[in-house]
């Protein structure tokens, strides 16, 4: 019985760990994407300079 108990509690705690995966996932690449924004800004900056 104990072992029927385990298997569906990993189950439930599985689509919350996806969950904060993804939503981790999502910020890194706003992130990332804003820094290469950034760095491209400022490049084309210095190229008219």
């Amino acid at each position: 019985m104990s072992d029927r108990q385990e298997k569906s509690s990993t189950r439930k705690s599985k689509p919350s760990r996806d969950d904060r995966l993804k939503a981790a996932l999502k910020t890194n690449m706003a992130k990332r994407k804003a820094q290469k924004k950034a760095r491209s800004d400022a490049g084309d900056k210095k190229e008219k300079e």
